[in-house]
């Protein structure tokens, strides 16, 4: 059997790489789904801050809190990837983890307005180094032709970490300590558990553990590297990444799509109960909190759905499953509000479920498998980072035009930049990385076909 470099592969080599990419696989996700713990620990506390005669933190308190970590978490989305690129994703993400979990310690531990607002700065510097980085770690262990499966599935840790996380820290800190500070301790001490896991268990690419790169590395000319060009240093190489990734119209496009996409997504995660209750108050608060959960679910779903079309269906091709989705989803937002104003709440529910197939599916396939195809192996971590950034300032839009606008003028709004989405990457619908165009390489199947089949 002949790996991509057109040598034999020993089987012993083969068994190797397979359980490191099973490994590779499960750190990684356990890694970025950690990462909601501590995400979701203050969404959580906001519940007993309110009745906290201590800690007079009102409603706008937290909102603002809120705008700082997610401005903080898009500057980081933008610098990380090119520290992982740099770096290496090993030594971002750990830090990444370690410094998230101290932050909630502090935020648990100490009850000012001052230190929460710093403490959020940190949180959104630190959470971001996960997307970016482990996105990179993903396609050095994947090649592209199975980049979308694998990515697919492995992009459900975002749609699990926000289901378990809220219910895990609401039960320690309200039925068994009885009060708030516990919804910081407790998603701190996962967080610490799970860097102290990835340390262990983590690597950054085949060749780190002695293997084979999955894919032949891209290779300058023969006369650009014999013409005695000095090798370039590590600033230089860094610079000639971001600008080959800021020079590439199918990124730029990318980061685009995502922004238009990503306001949604965060206006139903943290407005969603809210606007539910508004609109069907005849639920109750618990009714009203209960049914946005079928929009997380379909989270899990989505991706694996996408990422299975866009390798089997569409040849490696990111582009026409992500069209078709969206023009889905631009459908279930112009019918929510409606569908609300019926009094259904299976009605209600089956388009919250939708909103979450066709939303949770083309977020994960722009932020994961398109970025790192078309940031490629050199640039994956930078891509990767460019796009999520640009997502996380829509990110901030859905936490805020809530606050501001009707429910009505909201969704058209979100109707319409999904419609917008699906029109930017229609251009590019026939588009797949570089490499595959011109050399057509395929990496060894053997190297590929179990975890593509799960």
């Amino acid at each position: 059997m002949l790996n991509p470099h057109g040598t034999a592969t020993p089987r012993s080599s083969l068994a190797s790489m397979q359980r490191w990419r099973w490994q590779i696989f499960a750190i990684t996700w356990l890694a970025y789904a950690a990462f909601y713990f501590t995400r979701k620990a203050f969404s959580v506390a906001k519940l007993g801050i309110a009745e906290d005669p201590t800690f007079p933190l009102d409603k706008v308190a937290m909102a603002n809190l809120d705008a700082i970590y997610l401005a903080a978490y898009a500057v980081g989305q933008f610098t990380w990837g090119i520290f992982a690129d740099r770096f290496g994703p090993r030594v971002v993400v750990f830090g990444g983890l370690a410094i998230s979990a101290l932050a909630a310690l502090v935020m648990g531990s100490f009850a000012t307005l001052p230190i929460f607002a710093t403490c959020m700065v940190v949180q959104g510097l630190a959470q971001s180094t996960g997307w970016s980085g482990l996105c990179k770690n993903i396609g050095s262990f994947f090649a592209t032709h199975e980049r979308g499966r694998v990515l697919g599935l492995w992009s459900t840790c975002y749609a699990f970490g926000g289901l378990v996380a809220s219910p895990f820290a609401g039960w320690w800190a309200y039925e068994v300590f009885g009060t708030w500070h516990a919804a910081f301790y407790s998603s701190a001490a996962v967080v610490g558990g799970v860097a102290i896991l990835f340390l262990l268990l983590q690597r950054n690419r085949p060749q780190d553990v002695g293997l084979q790169p999955v894919e032949p590395e891209i290779q300058q000319p023969e006369a650009v590297r014999y013409a005695g060009f000095k090798p370039e240093g590590q600033n230089g190489k860094t610079l000639r990444i971001l600008g080959k990734v800021l020079r590439n119209r199918t990124v730029l496009t990318l980061g685009l799509a995502y922004f238009l996409l990503k306001p949604a997504r965060y206006a139903i995660l943290l407005w969603g109960p809210v606007i539910v209750y508004e609109r069907m108050p005849a639920l109750g608060k618990v009714g009203a909190a209960i049914l946005p959960s079928a929009f997380e679910v379909a989270g899990l779903l989505g991706p694996i759905l996408i990422g299975y079309a866009s390798d089997r269906l569409f040849g490696a091709r990111r582009m026409p499953a992500c069209v078709i989705s969206l023009i889905g989803l631009t459908a279930c937002l112009a019918l929510f509000v409606p569908a609300m104003h019926t009094g259904s709440s299976m009605l209600v529910l089956g388009l919250l479920f939708m909103m979450g197939l066709t939303l949770y599916g083309p977020d994960s396939m722009i932020s994961g498998a398109a970025a790192v195809d078309f940031g490629t192996g050199e640039a994956a971590g930078t891509a990767a980072g460019f796009v999520n950034g640009c997502s996380s300032i829509g990110a901030i839009l859905g936490g805020l035009l809530p606050g501001y606008f009707d429910t009505y003028t909201v969704f058209i709004g979100f109707t319409v930049a999904a419609l917008v989405a699906s029109a930017v990457l229609l251009p590019h619908w026939n588009s797949r990385p570089e490499h595959i165009r011109h050399n057509e390489v395929q990496p060894d199947p053997q190297l590929s076909a179990r975890p593509a089949r799960s």
